[in-house]
């Protein structure tokens, strides 16, 4: 939180943050006041709102299922190529899968039987 103050963007900064115990503590919370920094925290158990969560899941899909890798240096490779080029080769796969658009059920009415 910092080095991202110490930017200077002359712009308000609010951090989305998830669940993580460590985040949660008064040195966090009073070290964001400071600087004026503002925080959301994710809702429980929500991996679908954590970006970091589908590109994690890109990742498996693309490099994990059904492959196999006889060595620890070609999967780390298959990962990191992977990574690398992403926003070149699976431009249109990230721009659909790592967005903000996605559909919520807060107010759905359920129908009882």
């Amino acid at each position: 939180m910092q080095k991202l103050s110490e930017l200077a963007l002359g712009i308000p900064i609010t951090l989305v943050w998830d669940n993580a115990r460590y985040q949660k503590c008064a040195v966090v919370f009073e070290l964001a006041s400071q600087l004026g920094i503002t925080w959301v925290s994710l809702p429980s158990y929500s991996p679908h709102l954590n970006l970091i969560e589908r590109l994690w899941r890109f990742v498996r899909k693309e490099c994990l299922y059904s492959k196999y890798y006889a060595e620890f240096s070609a999967f780390k490779s298959a990962i990191s190529s992977l990574i690398d080029t992403a926003h070149i080769n699976k431009y249109e796969q990230l721009k659909s899968l790592m967005n903000w658009k996605f559909q919520s059920f807060k107010k759905v009415q359920f129908l009882a039987e």
